[in-house]
Parts: C-alpha cells; structure tokens; sequence
C-alpha cells in the first residue's frame, strides 16, 4: 500500500528539527570544543596508544573467559575502563565520551535488540501455538526414518533457518531438543547442531552481525560486506552436512548419504550467493536454509539411502501431516521472507543529501564527496528519521576539521526488519487464532500478545548486555582507541589477512555473539585494512565468518547445547571435540581470506 506525502514528509520535518544547528548548540556541553581521535594520542607512541587502548577488551575476556563473569557485568566493567582510558589516555572531553557511550546504547536499543525481540517473538508464536510439533513432524518425515538424513535436515538446514530468524542461542536449543527427541545420542546431537549452526552465525538474526560490523567499520551499505562474505562462504560451507554425517556415523555414514548431504550444501550455498549479491541482507540466512531444503527435499522424494542402519532408523511419524497443517507451521518463515524481500526490493530514486545522514562511515565527513547525486533507496527509507546526535555531531572532527558522520542517528521506525517483523507477527498470530486445524491448536490474539510481553521479559539481560557492548564499541571508536589498535596491527601488513578471521573467531568464541563480536572488532578491522592496503569489506566479511566458526566454541554455546540434550557435565567434551572442527574449518577460511587479499581470488571483492 503506498505511502500517502503527508507521511513521507514527516520524518524530513523531524529530521530538520533536530539536525537545527541552534537545538545542537543548545544541547552541547562544550559549544565551539572538537575533539579529533588520534591514533597515537598516549605519548606520541603508537606501540603505547594500542597497548592502553587494548585494555578495555583484555579485560572483558579474561573476567568472561577466565574468571567466568556474567557478560552484562564484563562489558560493564570494560565500558567504565574505557571511558577512563578516553578521558586521561586519549584526552576525550568527559562529557563527549559519555554521550559517544550514549549514542552506542541507543543504537544497541534500536534497531539492534528491536529486531532480535520481534524476531524471537516469530518464533516463539510456533512453540506457543504447538505448530512447532508439525514443523518438527515434517522434517522427521522427510528423513525418510533415517537419523543421519534427519540430522541434516534439522541440525543444517532447519537450524539454519531460526539462526536467519532469531538467533542469540535460540537455534541451537531447539535443534538439540529436536535431534534428541528423534532418538541420536546426546553428544552427537549437540555436536552436530553447534558445527552445522557455525556457518549460518554470520550471516543471520535477520542481518543484525553484518549491520552492525559495516556499522562499525564505516560501511554505508551492509550488502557491500554481504557480498563479499556470499563469495567467501561456499568454499567453506558446502562441505559441512557431510561432516554432520561424519560426526553422526563416520565414514559409512558419508559413504550412504552423500547425496543428500552434498545437495544440502550445494543448495545452501547457492542461497548464500544470492540472497547475498542480489537480495537483502537480513534475508541470507532465511533464503538459503529454504532453498536448500527444497532442493534437499526434491531429491529426498527419489532417493533413500541403500541402507539405514538398525541404530539410525528412526520411528516413523504416528500420524500423517495435512498440507494445511504444513503450510501454518511453515506461515511465519514463509512470510517473513515474503515480506521483507518486497520491501527490500522495492526501491525508489530520491535526491542525495550533505545532512548528516550524508554518509555513514566512521571517519567520513559528513559533507563526503558525491553527496546531492541521486540515489537508489528502499521505498520505506523515506521516513528514515536521521539527526546529529545532541552534542556530539560537529563536535567530534577528523584532522580536516570535517564533523565525523558517525554521530549521525538514522531511527527508521518503518522500515527496520524488526517493524516487518511485528506486522509479521500480528498476522501470523490471527491465521493462528482463527485457524486452529480443526481445534487441535486452539490459540487467541491475547496469547499472541502475551507471548510477546514473555519474549521482552526472557530477553531483559540479553538487551541490557548488547546496549552496553555497543556503548563500549562506540567510545573505543570515536575516542579513537579502536584505531590506535587498528593502526598498529595494520604494520603487520598484507599479513594481516591472515589474522582478521582469527580475530573475529576469538571475538565470539569469548562473547559468544557474532553482533558483540562486530561492534568490539568492526572499527579496527577496517582501520586495519587501510593501513594494509587491503579491501576493507574483506576483513569485515572475514571477521564475520570467522566469528560464525568461533560460536562451536563458545562457552555460552556449550552450555546451552549441553541443557537441550539434557547431558549436564558433558561441555568438556563437546569442546574438545567441536575445536577441532571449528579450527579446521577457520584453516580453511583463513586461506580463502589470504588469497583473495593477494589477489589469487580476486572475484571475492572485484
């Protein structure tokens, strides 16, 4: 339905009163004061400068790492140090730094965590409804009552499905429950799920890991580090069912089901590439699981595996499924994708600007060459809100003395994922309460609500937790600790390549977030990269990928795959077991990173 002008227009007249320069000059508390991030602020060295500034995330991971503390009190306490770091270190005005941290909260509360509860909220509508019990029917039926088919279909594909939809832990809990509940040992099943989760990590919760690392690493667009990470992800991603298999029955269990695993593969990644290159960003993840459990289920409609062994052979569905039992436990991801690919898609032409929403990079000024030419932006972008942020825009300054376009704040009320996702959510609430399939899933529009009011409350930590990371991220970047490490890693040169996946792998093996991992690593990346000569969109997109890889590893990961399959105690050995896979599949990340900086690959940034 088009939007009336008089919509359209508001957010303009919004934006125009809160970027008037009189409203900035009222709200700053050091009107006429700039300040300009250096990166070697703390004595003239910058050995020294990277040393102090590392401080605030050495210390983050060894209290989460070492000592085992909540992550909302680690990032905490790392925001305190690096506020004073900013202050006394890097000579920040106190109340810039705090407004820097303040900035980062409000973009950690919108759109980050706006889209993390409306995306968890979809989901949970399944279990609430009881349709998750079909969805679950479907796959075991599909599997052709052979586990290891079964595992792919759940611990790959469907797993990677509520990772582009939910993510934060949710995947990997269900997967788990659901592989247990088909009869697979514990460790298998929770083995299988967290490397089969890995590939998808980076690249789903609806695009929340990609946004917020181009966020950081001043990349207007997050399709720009999409595309490169859809051109670096077959390599690694295609072979991953067939380590499920391996993991489930080892070499005869890739000798009878190679097939199906291979064509998982090959359909995920296809999905991968396109959605990536062509599509939307937020969708990668939803794209490819669906595309290749299409494929996957085309070929399971004419081949079996010749043999299924007597341990493998699960016990077939008590009842048949109706189509339109299939289809209602399908609607929520069937629609989502439905939804935000039309308003991705749908794509209009308006005049450029030189307001603050000029440009969006950290360290570009806002009045960047090629702003006034036309531009192509989604139709919903419209009413995109973008103001100077109250006392900081224009007050933090590159050595040009250009005002930095990072304190600039775009509140896109309509067009974020997360409102596609409520309006997603509202009517996948009234198909259920209205289509109960002959009451055996009675269901109201109140329990809809309800749910959603439960979904807030169970995500209460988790939202505290991102706002203060990305607090933390913000006042590294903008004091300009962020680059101090950047720059003294860029002298290791072109060889940087090959610890910028590494990087990512370690930010959320210790966070247990790819989103946490991006806004702590994104800012040094790219800074990294200039000062290496190399492609800044491909150590993003290798930081992200890295970071999908480092999640087998998580202790938060563990700890949640170790409760679904009901093993307390067993996180030793999925550690032990899960690294192995992790870091051969990082290895081989790592030499596709290296190659495309050395312009072997050189197709993965052209």
């Amino acid at each position: 339905m088009p939007c009336s002008p008089a919509l359209l227009a508001v957010p303009s007249q919004l934006s125009a009163v809160l970027t008037n320069k009189t409203l900035l000059a009222n709200t700053s508390l050091l009107t006429g004061t700039t300040f300009t991030p250096v990166p070697d602020a703390v004595g003239g060295q910058l050995w020294l400068s990277a040393l102090l500034a590392a401080l605030p995330l050495l210390v983050f991971f060894v209290l989460l790492g070492v000592f085992s503390i909540a992550t909302h009190w680690c990032s905490l306490i790392s925001l305190g140090l690096a506020l004073v770091i900013a202050v006394t270190g890097f000579g920040m005005p106190a109340d810039l730094a705090g407004l820097s941290a303040l900035q980062g909260a409000a973009f950690g509360l919108f759109p980050i965590c706006y889209i993390v509860i409306m995306a968890v909220w979809l989901y949970n509508l399944t279990e609430s409804s009881g349709r998750s019990k079909d969805v679950q029917a479907v796959f075991a039926a599909l599997g052709r009552g052979d586990m290891r088919v079964q595992t792919i279909l759940i611990g790959f594909i469907f797993c990677g499905l509520i990772e582009g939809l939910a993510g934060f832990g949710a995947p990997v809990a269900i997967s788990c429950a659901m592989l247990l509940a088909i009869g697979l040992p514990p460790v298998k099943a929770a083995l299988a799920t967290m490397v089969g989760n890995g590939i998808n990590v980076a690249l789903g919760a609806m695009g929340i890991p990609l946004t917020t690392v181009a966020r950081m690493g001043g990349v207007a667009d997050p399709m720009d580090v999409a595309a490169v990470a859809g051109r670096i992800i077959p390599v690694v991603a295609v072979g991953v069912p067939l380590l499920l298999v391996f993991i489930v029955d080892g070499k005869r269990g890739v000798k009878d089901t190679w097939p199906v695993a291979l064509t998982a593969g090959i359909g995920m990644v296809a999905g991968h590439v396109i959605a990536s290159n062509f599509i939307s960003h937020e969708l990668i993840a939803v794209i490819a699981s669906l595309l290749s459990f299409a494929l996957t289920a085309v070929l399971l409609t004419r081949w079996r595996p010749a043999r299924t062994p007597t341990e493998f052979a699960s016990a077939p569905a008590g009842e048949k499924i109706s189509a339109s039992r299939v289809f209602l436990g399908l609607l929520p991801y069937l629609l989502v994708v439905v939804v935000l690919a039309v308003t991705k898609l749908w794509r209009v032409t308006v005049p450029g600007t030189s307001g603050p929403g000029g440009a969006s990079g950290p360290g570009s000024p806002t009045g960047a060459a090629g702003a006034g030419a036309p531009r192509r932006i989604e139709f919903l972008a419209q009413t995109d809100i973008s103001f100077g942020w109250p006392g900081l825009h224009g007050h933090l300054v590159d050595q040009a003395g250009n005002a930095l376009s990072t304190t600039t704040f775009t509140f896109n009320w309509l067009s974020s994922p997360g409102t596609m996702l409520f309006l997603t959510g509202v009517v996948v609430t009234a198909v259920y309460a209205r289509c109960s399939s002959g009451g055996r899933y009675p269901y109201s529009f109140r329990t809809g609500l309800a749910t959603l009011g439960a979904t807030v409350a169970n995500l209460a930590v988790t939202v505290g937790t991102i706002a203060t990371i990305m607090a933390l991220a913000y006042v590294m970047n903008f004091s300009g600790q962020t680059q101090a490490i950047g720059a003294f890693m860029a002298l290791a040169g072109t060889a940087f390549a090959a610890l910028s996946a590494f990087l990512g792998w370690i930010g959320t093996a210790v966070t247990g977030s790819a989103t946490s991992s991006a806004a702590l690593f994104g800012n040094l990346q790219a800074t990294a990269a200039a000062g290496a000569g190399i492609d800044p969109h491909l150590l993003l997109a290798a930081n992200q990928l890295g970071g999908g890889l480092g999640k087998i590893v998580s202790p938060q990961n563990l700890a949640i795959a170790a409760t679904a399959v009901r093993a307390p105690g067993s996180e030793p050995e999925l550690l032990r077991r899960g690294a192995a896979y992790s870091l051969g599949l990082l290895a081989l990340l790592t030499l596709v990173v290296v190659l495309a900086a050395s312009g072997v690959l050189s197709f993965i940034t052209a």
